[in-house]
């Protein structure tokens, strides 16, 4: 896996991976206070989202519960000093189906925890990390 990151103006950057996606990453830190993107550790942030949203609803849909929507919010806390890490994360899923199975729920994110998220294992080096859901019937 390859990528690159190249410096567009002030504090942005222009992060294009070797699948050729790209993203446009700042920092209010510039001169102009303005960040065009995300910063470099809010995509932590989101790569973490991904990475385990994406494993918890691979393993229901193969488990054959109907999702219709899974919303995963994340609240995070960071040292004070540098490099300020993460010290705690907390991942809330939000699962929106029909006679969705709680136990099933619970399994599949305990699996993406435990197991699948590379970006959860790189994490729980320096953070806490714990996780808990809902589970919303639609309409």
């Amino acid at each position: 896996m390859k990528a690159r990151v190249k410096w567009i103006e002030d504090r942005n950057f222009l992060g294009e991976s070797d699948t050729g996606h790209a993203v446009v990453m700042g920092s209010k830190a510039g001169k102009s206070g303005v960040a065009i993107g995300p910063s470099p550790m809010e995509m932590v942030l989101l790569g973490l989202g991904g990475c385990t949203s994406f494993d918890v609803l691979h393993i229901l849909e193969r488990g054959r519960e109907a999702v219709e929507d899974c919303v995963l919010e994340i609240d995070a806390d960071r040292a004070g000093e540098d490099p300020k890490v993460f010290t705690r994360i907390h991942l809330h899923f939000v699962v929106s189906g029909r006679d969705l199975n709680p136990a099933k729920v619970e399994r599949a994110i305990a699996l993406s925890a435990e197991k699948y998220c590379s970006a959860s294992a790189m994490l729980d080096k320096t953070a806490k990390i714990t996780h808990d859901f809902e589970i919303v019937q639609p309409g």
